[in-house]
């Protein structure tokens, strides 16, 4: 049976939404014990190997020169400054094929781990999918990977419930690819997004939900994008 990862916040105030905040608080706070109980154990890291050195040092050069659009409704995200390659990150693509981040590579991505039962997750997800319809294509692309536990079916529910039109379908029913990005320094809960550049190396990352169908967002891509050309 997998463990569930607790849930983060979006570090808005109160009163901007206070629901998704008690919410968060709750299961932070029960996460906590949790892991201090053994929840995120290392043998759960098995066919997720991440990585660090110097052929992330670009990345980390670019993270810098971004912070400044890191504010606003991207304002939590962080750049880096250590060096983190998630090239063999490994989940499933939506016909249940094992592949790694690699193979989505040659542009840089937004990759997103969510679960059906957060519900930061859920209250973001619309907004990642305006995002990849605005911004996807060739040179950018949203990996939204869910670690629902199980098969398919309970992910793929919801993104017919909540009508979700460009997003690909990604899935890790192991919790392999957290546990990789928790060991990298990335995530203690969920959401947990990575911005990674076309070598997979990690730009900036946040925990917690993001408005990304926003012009803060927009700018940011765009100046990733740019970047990578």
């Amino acid at each position: 049976m997998n463990e569930k990862i607790p849930e983060t916040s979006d570090g808005k105030s109160a009163e901007s939404r206070p629901s998704i905040l008690k919410i968060a608080a709750i299961a932070v706070a029960i996460g906590a014990i949790a892991g201090a109980g053994g929840i995120y154990a290392t043998g759960m890291l098995s066919g997720n190997a991440g990585g660090t050195g110097t052929a992330c040092a670009a990345a980390i050069e670019t993270g810098a020169s971004l912070k400044p659009l890191l504010t606003g409704e991207v304002a939590a995200m962080a750049p880096r400054t250590q060096a983190n390659d998630l090239s063999g990150l490994t989940f499933n693509d939506g016909d249940g094929n094992a592949i790694t981040l690699a193979d989505t590579g040659g542009k840089p991505r937004l990759v997103n781990l969510w679960a059906t039962w957060c519900a930061p997750c859920r209250a973001e997800m619309p907004a990642l999918d305006a995002l990849q319809a605005e911004k996807g294509g060739d040179d950018f692309e949203v990996v939204a990977i869910s670690v629902d536990g199980g098969d398919d079916a309970k992910p793929r529910a919801f993104f017919e419930e909540i009508g979700i039109e460009t997003l690909g379908f990604y899935h890790d029913p192991t919790i392999g690819a957290f546990n990789t990005m928790k060991k990298e320094g990335l995530a203690f809960g969920l959401p947990v997004t990575v911005l990674v550049d076309s070598q997979n190396c990690v730009v900036a990352n946040m925990n917690g939900p993001a408005e990304w169908a926003s012009e803060d967002a927009y700018r940011l891509i765009d100046a990733v994008k740019a970047k990578s050309e």
